[in-house]
């Protein structure tokens, strides 16, 4: 492991316990993810500078507390935390009851308004300089048209606001919901993209709100995030709109024939 290894070494008092609270508390900060893998086991202990027997007693017990998974072959990696948010069932019922999915929306616009004020405030150096990463990728993404690689940026991006807001609570809570989002349950980028044309929009909106986390401004950075939910969500309803007028045209144009 570099020198850059984000496992800090440990004392030799109560070794086992040293580590299993230095890796539970990376968990709770964020830091560690969920399916996350840990380094190797030799890895691991040549960055904490424990023996590797020690550090077995410390992942075991990091497994006996349900925090760590080991898939032997595989390694050792941060176990699933905060659970599905939503069952297949409701999952389901979402899909079929449009009202749903705006209550969806309104959460969202909520949430990330609160991490991107959070974010202006909190961001560290490296938390800007990640955003600001992202940002670039996004738009170079959109000027080589990859839908696909456009996608994924912004779905980095927002996570990486979420985690420069610093609230583990939201951290947390926000990884299950972008898990979903990216898994496509609650609706699909490439129709915002058509909804918006070339995609201009909505690179704007991720660039208003970056700046201004990295202008060190919550009130823009908060009236920013509201934006871009507000645009999905009128993306959303002028869609639904524009498809109930085609069914109405379509049947219309059958009993006229």
């Amino acid at each position: 492991m570099s020198n850059n290894s984000p496992f800090d070494p440990v004392g030799h008092e109560s070794v086992a316990d040293a580590v299993v609270d230095q890796i539970e508390t990376m968990i709770v900060d964020g830091i560690l993810k969920e399916g996350r893998k840990l380094p190797s086991e030799r890895d691991l202990a040549e960055a904490m500078e424990v023996s590797r027997p020690k550090l077995r007693e410390a992942l075991q017990k990091l497994e006996q507390r349900g925090l760590v998974t080991v898939r032997h072959g595989e390694g050792t990696f941060i176990a699933p935390l905060t659970g599905r948010a939503m069952s297949p069932a409701l999952l389901s019922l979402y899909s079929r009851h449009g009202g749903a999915f705006y209550d969806y929306l309104e959460y969202r616009r909520e949430q990330e308004a609160f991490a991107s004020r959070l974010a202006a405030q909190r961001a560290t150096q490296s938390d800007k300089e990640r955003i600001a990463e992202t940002i670039a990728d996004m738009q170079k993404a959109w000027e080589e048209d990859d839908m696909d690689a456009s996608q994924e940026a912004d779905f980095r991006l927002h996570a990486a606001v979420v985690d420069a807001s610093q609230n583990t609570t939201l951290i947390h809570m926000m990884a299950s919901i972008y898990d979903l989002t990216r898994q496509g349950v609650f609706y699909n980028r490439r129709f915002l993209r058509t909804m918006d044309g070339t995609g201009e929009a909505l690179l704007q909106q991720h660039k208003d709100i970056a700046q201004a986390i990295l202008d060190g401004d919550p009130d823009r950075a908060e009236a920013a995030a509201r934006h871009h939910m507000d645009f999905v969500e009128t993306s959303f309803r002028t869609g639904q709109e524009q498809q109930a007028r085609e069914i109405r045209a379509a049947k219309r144009r059958q009993f006229s024939a």
